[in-house]
């Protein structure tokens, strides 16, 4: 996937006739649909991220965010700052050819669509795959979700040309508010992915190999049910180290994304993305600066594969 080109014109026009119509940007969930779309289902697919004639550097970007409790309205912040996003990736050359993936992540052990995945897309296909994702707002209530089930997709059913033509990681953003659980478990990769079942993996062990993939963020924004908390924030900084960042303003998540890519890929200092953001009129300035102050990026060394973990 990943043809063709993104057109702000043509995202404002949908987005005109959406307000026209009284229609949502998020028919599918707010429809009433009760499980995941046939577009956006994990079973049994592999999400590619592929090289063309149209665009032969292709980065991959992957955001997925968590769709639980007091993280539902994360989507629909992404889908109206999309703009924001691709405008600082492309017009100002932080990434030359940038493939977005959304996906949402819910609870395996409880939610009828614990796991949704799109396409990578270089054009305005991302948002409709935005539209396609099921808002279940559900969750299980113990302070933990099926992040590390979304890793293993991640990590074993998405194929990058970045890496494996460059040796150049791509990008995995996670915006969510709790924890993974310790262990991906081989029963819901049986069933929510398809693979045959086996023996669990450590979750420090599936992000181990992810990482030889992805260059892997957390996001952990303010008014999220578990901002700030210790458990939560330790967890994932002894998984991901520098890579956790702690988001004051969920309206600045696009241009933190954005930054977060322009850093990683060399293409400019954190001083230079905050004039860029202050040229396009933005005010997430002092937010991103915020998130991204602890951030010592400096050229991505990529190792060899891990061996693949038995399940």
């Amino acid at each position: 996937m990943g043809s063709g080109i993104w057109s702000t014109d043509v995202y404002t026009s949908a987005a005109r006739y959406r307000a026209a119509t009284g229609s949502s940007a998020f028919a599918y969930s707010d429809s009433g649909a009760s499980k995941t779309h046939p577009d956006l289902d994990p079973h049994g697919v592999t999400r590619e991220s592929r090289d063309s004639d149209e665009h032969p550097e292709s980065l991959a970007i992957a955001v997925l965010f968590d769709v639980t409790g007091s993280m539902g309205g994360v989507p629909r912040k992404l889908q109206t700052k999309l703009p924001d996003l691709l405008g600082l990736l492309l017009r100002k050359g932080y990434a030359t050819d940038p493939q977005i993936m959304f996906g949402a992540i819910g609870d395996a052990t409880c939610d009828r669509a614990p796991l949704q995945v799109g396409q990578f897309e270089s054009d305005n296909r991302m948002d409709d795959q935005l539209g396609k994702i099921l808002l279940e707002g559900g969750g299980g209530g113990q302070m933990s979700e099926s992040y590390e089930l979304a890793m293993y997709f991640m990590a074993r059913h998405t194929s990058i040309d970045c890496y494996e033509k460059r040796g150049r990681r791509g990008y995995l953003f996670i915006i969510g508010d709790e924890l993974p659980y310790p262990r991906v478990s081989g029963k819901y990769v049986h069933s929510v992915i398809g693979d045959p079942r086996g023996r669990g993996i450590d979750t420090a062990d599936m992000v181990a190999e992810l990482t030889e993939k992805y260059d892997v963020y957390y996001i952990l924004p303010a008014g999220a049910s578990y901002a700030g908390n210790a458990k939560v924030l330790g967890t994932w900084r002894d998984l991901l180290g520098q890579n956790v960042l702690e988001l004051d303003d969920l309206d600045a998540v696009c241009e933190t994304i954005a930054l977060t890519v322009g850093l990683g890929e060399d293409a400019i200092g954190l001083d230079d993305g905050l004039s860029d953001l202050s040229d396009l009129g933005s005010t997430a300035g002092a937010s991103v600066s915020r998130a991204l102050a602890k951030l010592d990026r400096g050229t991505l060394v990529v190792s060899e594969p891990l061996d693949g973990l038995e399940l």
